[in-house]
């Protein structure tokens, strides 16, 4: 391990809720829960508020909203977040070449290898000025972690949360990791932290004094190295800046159980069909199939096939995925279903398994139905959906965001980011020619010429305020930080509305 706190992690605070709270002005200080609004939804992130009332990332959104039923309630705005989140590695990157992105709202930061921080001093003011930033750019917050290691800088950010800064200073990681629990070590879940708790091991101190081979005895060999290394603070990994994409997958969960065989089949060729629009946005192909089913009673098959080269073909993929199917028992019902491609390559060739008369099958577009009222009817009218928190604007009235929708109805609140407060509330017909979806606005203006913190300064652009380290200090050589994480993966939220 380095021997200095050069090694920078960064988790954005309640990043989802944040980006929503600061976009909408009478939200700010109140619980807001975002994730999938339907039946079988899950929270993706809550606010600080929410999480007071015990919501927390992952919960099924019933239960949330049993815990904390007067919070708001959103569907996720992935390409909103999307934007921010590029703001936010494009600071990263401008303290080093070595950004390793884990996430939309976290990172590993070299900033030995940008020159950015050599010693603890260099490094703590390496991170406050990228909080500064981090909020002069997005009027967002994140927590910084500072560290000789990987592990150790995610710890510290973790106690550094929310919107702090927290230095581990070389030398001092056993005092700090002994009292903690195993859970705090990385791959340490429920089912490791039970099964270490029930040998009678509980904190990172009795990790360390159980010894190698015992851990090697009660979670395998690999594990238990692994476990003894980290208990002892030990942790050599680099920030790798290119992280491989390992597959591409959608996956839905359905409000009520699926049990007619002849709609898995359809939804599973739909699945397939949307896989595939990703693989191909990506730029990539892939060579091995696979299908998840979760049934009725939460027990999930995973199937999968290895075609004999790599391929972006829609046909080549839905085939594939229906063969899987025909090997799933489907009769009780299924809850979710899920088509991912994985062995990828940036490259296709002819494959084997395509149809013999080898013709060409375009991707599906989305299914719409039409269903005629009678003879010589038009067909009737799909009615608009507006999901909860997302951006509308009226003709008449602006912008706004969608508080709630049902029965013919739709609810909006007309506010921006920089207002200063709530704004005010209409109802208009679902149907409404006035009202239309919109694109979320900026969270932070910064006008050439104007202050951009609120302080009366201007903040300088990232890569002028860099600090330069000493010439002993070298940098090492990297290429572009892919864009990609590290699996791409679609998931749609529910489809009911949140109380206005």
């Amino acid at each position: 391990m380095r021997t200095a706190p050069t090694i920078l992690h960064l988790d954005m605070d309640a990043f989802f809720a944040s980006a929503e709270q600061a976009s909408k002005p009478s939200l700010r200080g109140k619980a807001v829960v975002v994730g999938g609004l339907g039946p079988r939804g899950v929270v993706a992130t809550a606010s600080y508020e929410a999480r007071v009332f015990g919501v927390h990332s992952a919960m099924p959104m019933a239960q949330a909203r049993r815990l904390a039923p007067n919070a708001a309630y959103l569907v996720p705005r992935f390409g909103f977040y999307r934007s921010i989140s590029e703001q936010v590695m494009a600071l990263l990157r401008a303290l080093s070449p070595l950004v390793e992105p884990l996430s939309l709202d976290e990172a590993f930061v070299d900033l030995e290898a940008g020159r950015a921080a050599w010693d603890g001093e260099s490094a703590r003011r390496a991170g406050e000025r990228l909080r500064a930033d981090i909020r002069a750019v997005t009027g967002l917050t994140g927590s910084v972690g500072l560290a000789a290691s990987k592990m150790l800088a995610k710890i510290a950010s973790e106690r550094a949360k929310p919107d702090g800064l927290v230095l581990i200073e070389p030398g001092s990681e056993r005092t700090l990791l002994g009292p903690l629990s195993v859970r705090t070590l990385p791959g340490v879940g429920p089912a490791t932290g039970d099964h270490l708790r029930r040998a009678g091991i509980t904190t990172v101190d009795e990790i360390a004094e159980a010894g190698e081979d015992e851990l090697v005895r009660l979670v395998g060999k690999a594990h238990g190295h692994a476990l003894y290394a980290m208990a002892l603070a030990h942790d050599e990994r680099p920030v790798v800046a290119e992280r491989e994409t390992k597959s591409v997958s959608v996956e839905d969960t359905y409000d009520v159980d699926i049990h007619d065989r002849v709609r898995v089949g359809l939804e599973v060729q739909r699945l397939a069909d949307r896989c595939v629009r990703r693989l191909r946005g990506a730029g990539l192909s892939g060579r091995t199939i696979v299908l998840k089913v979760r049934r009725y009673d939460f027990s999930t098959l995973t199937r999968s096939e290895t075609l004999r080269g790599p391929t972006d073909d829609p046909g080549v993929v839905r085939e594939a995925a229906a063969r899987l199917l025909d090997s799933v028992d489907t009769t009780g019902g299924v809850r979710l279903l899920g088509v991912g491609v994985s062995g990828l390559a940036d490259y296709t060739q002819e494959d084997l398994f395509a149809q013999a008369a080898g013709e060409q099958v375009d991707l599906l577009e989305e299914e719409h139905t039409e269903e005629e009222d009678g003879e010589g009817e038009q067909p009737a009218l799909v009615e608009r959906r507006w999901p909860a928190g997302h951006d509308v604007h009226h003709r008449g009235f602006g912008h706004g965001w969608v508080q709630g929708s049902g029965l013919g109805r739709v609810t909006v609140r007309f506010e921006t980011p920089g207002d200063v407060g709530p704004g005010r509330v209409r109802t208009f017909r679902t149907d409404d020619p006035e009202l239309e979806p919109a694109q979320p606005l900026p969270l932070v203006t910064l006008d050439t010429g104007e202050p951009a913190d609120g302080s009366g300064q201007l903040v300088p652009p990232p890569e002028d305020r860099r600090p330069v380290g000493p010439p002993a200090v070298s940098a090492q050589p990297s290429s572009e930080p892919a864009s990609l994480p590290k699996s791409l993966s679609g998931r749609d939220g529910g489809g009911a509305t949140s109380r206005p």
